[in-house]
């Protein structure tokens, strides 16, 4: 099961080109585009943002047209779109994450470079375990769709409010322990030496801290993604290019994600629906359908999993507009002269 691409010729030329547009992008971002610390303006972060939407937009037009078809398009751009979605509380956390530390604005586009190079690199080995899993225990996928639904009702009930605390961070702790860490940030460098030692700066712990709270975002994402499809490479694919417009996003709606307060509902939405999805496929309910409705094979066509998770989110972003959260109005306390 690992690695199952589409059936035919073009396989590894969908593969080749995905590989080729991350690496030399990466590449491009990291040695040319930005040689030194410097603060993205938001006319920068609108057109990246624009650029990673339009590129993955055509890589779900080549698995249209090289690929799979129709159905392995729909799937790539449903989990393309789930995880844009999921992104946004994680660009909330990253963001108090910084705030916390201090974190000058011009330090911002490296610590999110590495960050997203550690996700591309761990959720490459999460999607190959539960590909693994999934090939020898099937089963999982139910797992997979309790959790789910688990979580959309949790992210439902959940309050706006988030507070993070990093002290208390398993990596951090671990890291402040075993390693030198320095005071300051040496002009937005992660470590350096002195006399001799190797000194890292809390820039670094600031990256340990991003990639263990992605992990923590990766343990929803992953499963949704294949409660949408089985496919790995459609998995990965649609997960990556996600990510790669995770940053560009950031400073897009660093300063305005307080707007979209009910995206988080269209998401929790999200989570339960293709939770259900999952479950629909299992031979209890199957048989429930059956007997109840005489339905032999119960099963939600991707083109209408496509459009309610495209109209859940879309309504809760319009909706966030049209009807804003009331600012709470803090009245001073009167003090009474002795």
């Amino acid at each position: 099961m690992i690695l199952n691409l589409f059936s035919g010729t073009n396989e590894g030329l969908l593969f080749g080109v995905f590989g080729i547009v991350i690496i030399l992008f990466l590449a491009i971002d990291l040695g040319l585009v930005h040689k030194g610390p410097a603060k993205i303006t938001q006319k920068d972060a609108l057109l990246q943002t624009i650029f990673w939407v339009i590129v993955s937009c055509i890589f779900g037009g080549l698995i249209y047209f090289f690929g799979g078809g129709a159905d392995d398009a729909l799937e790539y751009f449903s989990a393309y779109v789930t995880e844009k979605a999921l992104s946004v509380d994680n660009i909330f956390v990253i963001l108090l994450i910084l705030r916390y530390f201090k974190i000058k604005d011009e330090y911002y586009h490296d610590i999110l470079f590495w960050g997203i190079l550690g996700a591309i690199i761990f959720r490459a080995i999460f999607i190959f375990l539960g590909a693994l899993l999934i090939g020898e225990f099937h089963w999982i996928l139910y797992i997979f769709g309790v959790f789910l639904v688990y979580s959309g009702i949790k992210i439902f009930n959940e309050d706006d409010d988030m507070e993070i605390e990093p002290e208390k961070n398993i990596l951090t702790r671990w890291a402040k322990k075993i390693l030198p860490i320095s005071t300051d940030d040496r002009g937005g460098r992660f470590a350096f030496v002195e006399k001799g030692k190797l000194w890292f700066t809390p820039l670094f712990l600031v990256i340990l801290l991003i990639e263990s709270t992605d992990l923590i975002f990766a343990v929803d994402s992953i499963p949704a993604a294949f409660a949408i499809t089985q496919n790995e490479f459609v998995i990965y694919t649609s997960n990556i290019f996600a990510v790669m417009g995770l940053r560009a996003m950031f400073f897009l709606l660093a300063n305005i994600l307080d707007r979209f307060y009910l995206l988080q509902k269209g998401l929790s939405i999200v989570l339960i629906f293709i939770g259900v999805k999952m479950l629909m496929e299992m031979s209890i309910v199957q048989q429930g359908f059956q007997m109840a409705f005489g339905i032999e094979h119960a099963h939600i066509p991707i083109i209408w999993s496509f459009i309610v998770i495209m109209v859940a989110l879309t309504l809760s972003i319009i909706l966030s507009i049209m009807f804003p959260q009331e600012e709470e109005i803090v009245e001073p306390v009167e003090t009474t002269k002795n």
